[in-house]
């Protein structure tokens, strides 16, 4: 058999592949449209003081306009009274297993920091997930899932300025790059990442693993962050720790709820962002905090409805001096998912 022959085989053997592929993609202009919707009731137990919020009032819409190619963008509408652009990114799938993403998105590391307002377990992020690693940039990632192998692998080159102004010129990118790895009920994780926001270079490693079966969902994420321009500053350790079991119940319109437990903190932490005198100090105390909470959920096909009611106890330092609702806090929130 000639070379001619063989190629010719070769492409018309990848065209079948690729034409079967095609056919078993869903394929849909028409975009699909989720949101989530966070209304809830604040009160500082120590000075007797009380906010009503919307926290998040997010939506978004996506989909897939062709086997390889798909598009997400994501708007928070009501932040505390402010409005977020957040997500605006396409993706091609060059195979079933590699792919191509460029856009405004979150950056592939930690865990905690991907979780989406309306799949929170508690009312409040955790340290990790607000004050320590909450990231999105503009950039590219490339993301590769082994198809014999329950292993997922993602990285990526980001803006060093913030999101919100993509004119800047930088001689200096921010990197990420992520590992998970699932083994039956558990979900392992890694990953590194080399940013800097404000002209100032911080190193960050992660590690975190997750326990999943039947009722219960356990987790844990240890995070530390390593100050390369700012020598006089002591890297920050961060760490979560969370338990969550959920059951049916008949009450109400509600037919599930769940019950939570959180044990969280950081030590002395800096955002990079410099002062009115241009010096980069700490920004976030050293802090330990314990939260509990329990929810009632109405679950209708694929929109919920939960009712969480939360309790946070934080625990500082000696002689720390800590803004208002950041001690004894009770939350009620009323979470909307669609």
């Amino acid at each position: 058999m000639s070379v001619k022959k063989i190629v010719l085989g070769v492409l018309l053997s990848l065209g079948s592949l690729t034409i079967a592929a095609e056919e078993t993609v869903k394929i849909d202009y028409m975009p699909e449209f989720h949101g989530a919707i966070r209304a809830r009731y604040e009160a500082d137990l120590d000075n007797d003081l009380s906010r009503f919020q919307v926290r998040n009032a997010r939506l978004s819409l996506g989909g897939r306009i062709a086997p390889a190619i798909s598009y997400f963008a994501q708007v928070d509408l009501c932040n505390q009274g402010k409005m977020q652009f957040l997500d605006a990114w396409g993706r091609l799938d060059f195979t079933q297993e590699l792919y191509l993403q460029a856009g405004q998105f979150r950056m592939p590391f930690g865990v905690e920091p991907f979780f989406a307002p309306g799949n929170y377990l508690f009312s409040n992020r955790s340290f990790i997930g607000k004050q320590i690693c909450n990231y999105r940039g503009t950039g590219v990632k490339f993301g590769y899932a082994f198809s014999r192998l329950p292993l997922t692998l993602e990285a990526g080159a980001f803006n060093s300025a913030a999101m919100e102004d993509h004119t800047v010129w930088s001689k200096h990118f921010s990197y990420a790059a992520k590992a998970e790895y699932r083994l039956s009920e558990f979900i392992f994780s890694v990953g590194y990442e080399t940013i800097a926001p404000y002209a100032v270079r911080f190193n960050n490693v992660d590690f975190a693993m997750a326990w999943k079966s039947g009722r219960w969902w356990l987790q844990g994420e240890y995070m530390n962050k390593h100050y390369c321009s700012i020598p006089d500053l002591d890297g920050t350790h961060s760490w979560v720790l969370f338990a969550d079991y959920s059951f049916p119940v008949r009450f109400a319109m509600f037919n599930g709820a769940s019950v939570q437990g959180r044990y969280d903190g950081m030590t002395d932490n800096c955002n990079g962002k410099p002062d009115f005198d241009g010096r980069v100090t700490i920004t976030d105390a050293a802090v330990n905090r314990i939260t509990i909470g329990g929810t009632l959920t109405y679950a209708y096909k694929k929109v919920h409805a939960d009712v969480r009611v939360n309790y946070e106890k934080h625990f500082y330092h000696s002689n720390t001096i800590y803004p208002k609702g950041f001690d004894n806090l009770l939350t009620a929130e009323l979470v909307i998912k669609f």
